[in-house]
């Protein structure tokens, strides 16, 4: 490990102005190991003698533990006398008015799910047990740390919220794309978001993790970093909210007629095949369209290629969840589908826009605690954190507490209770009587009902009322590791490249290299490489609270491994020139609409080209303003004249360097090799198909069923010379 003198921990860095290159905070030399304060959990603590600089309250009492919340038992239910924890979180949920502090930029869609299996022998939920029945839904996709204006395309959670309008009231699966979470408590919710939002004296970067303070929380926190290297990998990126995953993270409780509890994880599997995009083209996107998921959402709706997801269940009892190598109550973990195979249950369908965006996702309103009979809660401390503090922002949020008498927040089923008056009050109780019990008969309003009304499951709750972490939650890294390995190798290059670009935006050195730190416990070859990356000494491995497992990889969770079987629902560009082949790009368009995907032309001018048996095409996209990176696949069909025009055109050569450099499939013409040569593209690989006859266009759409021609990479990334040549 290099000493405070050398050249990593000097503060100061060759190739940018001395007044800009950041020094350490006084007393924060660079260290030689990585052993923070750890509690029962593994989890740091940061603790001090000085009363003077004691954290407290709001109200000014001595905070012992930040890091837990009170609960019975270590692994018991979070109690609802922890002020602490209420008042931190009360405090953060009403921090920004009157956007969400999380998941701000959002966009939204209706649907219906359809039951296609029937749970009726592990829950009463009406939804889960009548094969057949249709529920009427409403579904908001987003990204965590972005304000509203944000792009769309920030490396980013994204949230996954569907709304059921049931028979038995709303049901919310509140979830993200990504299965687990960076924190195992819910009094670290809002020192999680602070760190990542923007930073409070300059107000950057936004929608962004890339900075000091995201990192330092991230390199303090080890169990963090399962959900670290799924933020790095390509699930943060992805093509569009149709070819997401979803995952409700915490489990949940299905409970039958006669009381049996199940435990039960929630998972969205869908139709289009998971797809991602390129951090590279990911930054351009942002530029040429920030509103790319919304846009292409919207799209396929209107056209009518609704989106689809199955919703699938891991189901399992009290004796399975024992013999488990982790604690299925920690968030930070999975249960991997080769363990619990997911059972589909039923499709959702998202077939309609919505007709105003504020009306409804901007003012749909969803909460954790929102279940029906039959579906209940786990003891996971960050759930019961996350039932608190939803429906208290949402009150906020909205203005007071008849939020649910906004359309998109109202039940479709029958509503009758005592609850009156306050602000927005659309409806209120009719008659006299607003009380219970009372003696009005028929007229004295509802009565609770024991048949069909919700009941908790009665678990046995004991143990000592204690601010602990459970030590069954200390394990950090052996599902980080098993995430890595469970990784194609190009997709394990995208988590380093993801990690060095990130840190080297990290202005303080020793968080950089106490990020590696960790690395080290999740694989030495990662961590070699993202410390080579950042021209840093490898540091010693962190502390780990718990040895590493050494767990079987899953192919589950590789985005590459789980991709379309067809080109359906995808986007190709292309590009014409007067004079182009009609017959061409007729077969190519056919061949196109034939497989269910898209294309637009994008041509010199938007009014469009004459192709050369004098048809006219109306262009979607001129060429400055449709670049190739917008799409797919592309299709390059110049003219021998109007190819020597785009030759000269700057944008015209980004057009195919870019489709070059992402890796895309390139259909082209034989006119089109003048433009490659001019662009630098003179290597032509098995990814570009030349189309000189009308049919070898479906030869080339079959082609781009798959995602990408990722042996290019390897030619075209100098990161990637550790990698071995992809077949």
């Amino acid at each position: 490990m290099a000493s405070s003198k050398s050249k990593q921990g000097s503060g100061k860095a060759k190739g940018v102005s001395p007044a800009q290159a950041p020094s350490l905070p006084a007393g924060a030399d660079m260290p030689t190991h990585y052993a923070e304060p750890q509690g029962h959990g593994g989890e740091t603590h940061q603790a001090t003698d000085d009363t003077a600089r004691a954290l407290t309250t709001q109200q000014g009492v001595p905070v012992a533990d930040n890091q837990n919340s009170l609960r019975a038992g270590e692994r018991g239910p979070t109690l609802l006398e922890d002020f602490i924890l209420r008042e931190k979180i009360f405090h953060f949920d009403h921090e920004r008015i009157p956007e969400r502090v999380v998941h701000a930029r959002g966009y939204g869609a209706h649907g219906v799910f359809e039951l296609t299996d029937s749970l009726a022998d592990y829950t009463r939920a009406d939804i889960l047990s009548e094969v057949g029945q249709q529920t009427e839904v409403f579904v908001r996709f987003s990204t965590v740390a972005g304000n509203k204006g944000s792009m769309d395309l920030a490396r980013d959670v994204r949230g996954f919220a569907v709304k059921f309008y049931t028979k038995q009231g709303n049901w919310d699966i509140v979830g993200n794309n990504i299965p687990v979470f960076f924190i195992q408590d819910p009094i670290k919710f809002p020192d999680l978001v602070h760190a990542v939002k923007q930073e409070p004296d300059r107000a950057f970067p936004q929608a962004q993790s890339a900075h000091d303070n995201y990192w330092d929380f991230a390199s303090l926190s080890p169990e963090a970093w399962h959900m670290v290297m799924w933020q790095m990998s390509d699930r943060t990126i992805p093509r569009s909210f149709r070819t997401m995953e979803g995952f409700g993270v915490h489990s949940f409780r299905l409970v039958n007629a006669e009381g049996k509890s199940t435990f039960v994880k929630f998972h969205w599997k869908p139709r289009q095949g998971l797809q991602s995009v390129l951090w590279n083209e990911a930054v351009k996107i942002n530029g040429a369209d920030p509103d790319f998921h919304r846009r292409d959402l919207w799209q396929a709706i209107e056209a009518g290629d609704f989106p689809q997801w199955d919703l699938g269940v891991q189901l399992f009892d009290q004796e399975t969840a024992d013999r488990l190598p982790f604690d299925h109550l920690d968030s930070t973990k999975l249960i991997a589908e080769e363990d619990i195979p997911v059972r589909i249950i039923g499709t959702l369908t998202l077939n309609r826009n919505v007709d105003n965006f504020f009306a409804n996702t901007e003012q749909v309103a969803f909460c954790t605690q929102n279940v029906v009979p039959g579906i209940d809660f786990s003891d996971d401390p960050l759930l019961h954190g996350r039932n608190f503090s939803y429906l208290d922002t949402q009150l906020k949020r909205l203005g007071g507490p008849n939020f649910t008498h906004i359309p998109v927040n109202a039940p479709r089923c029958p509503v009758m209770n005592f609850q009156q008056d306050g602000h927005m009050a659309m409806r209120n109780p009719k008659g006299r009587a607003n009380y219970e019990p009372n003696s009005w008969g028929p007229d004295g309003g509802p009565r609770e009902n024991p048949t069909i009304g919700y009941r908790s499951f009665p678990a046995e709750v004991q143990g000592t009322k204690q601010r602990i972490r459970a030590e069954t939650f200390a394990d950090h890294y052996s599902q980080a590791r098993q995430f890595f390995i469970s990784q194609q190798p190009i997709e394990q290059k995208h988590i380093g490249d993801a990690l060095v670009f990130e840190l080297s935006k990290v202005e303080r050195v020793d968080i950089r290299a106490r990020a590696v730190s960790h690395l080290r416990l999740i694989d030495e070859g990662l961590a070699a490489t993202v410390a080579d990356g950042l021209g840093l000494d490898l540091p010693e491995p962190a502390k780990a609270a718990k040895p590493t497992l050494d767990l079987p990889s899953s192919p589950k969770l590789s985005i590459l491994a789980n991709g379309p079987q067809d080109f359906k629902g995808r986007k190709m560009g292309i590009l014409l020139t007067d004079g182009s082949s009609a017959a061409l790009f007729a077969a190519v368009t056919n061949a196109l609409e034939a497989e269910g995907a898209l294309w637009e032309v994008v041509a010199p001018k938007i009014g469009g080209v004459t192709l050369d048996d004098g048809t006219k095409v109306a262009a979607k996209q001129k060429i400055d303003g449709g670049p190739s990176f917008l799409y797919d696949a592309v299709a390059v069909l110049p003219s021998e004249a109007g190819v020597a025009m785009l030759a000269k055109d700057a944008t015209a050569k980004d057009f195919v360097a870019d489709a070059f450099a992402h890796c895309k499939f390139i259909g082209h013409s034989a006119a089109a090799t003048t433009l490659f040569d001019a662009a630098g593209v003179t290597e032509r690989d098995e990814g570009f198909v030349a189309l000189a006859k009308p049919k070898d266009a479906k030869g080339f759409v079959d082609q781009c069923r798959a995602l990408r021609f990722w042996p290019r990479e390897l030619a075209v990334d100098l990161d990637a010379a550790s990698l071995q040549p992809l077949a």
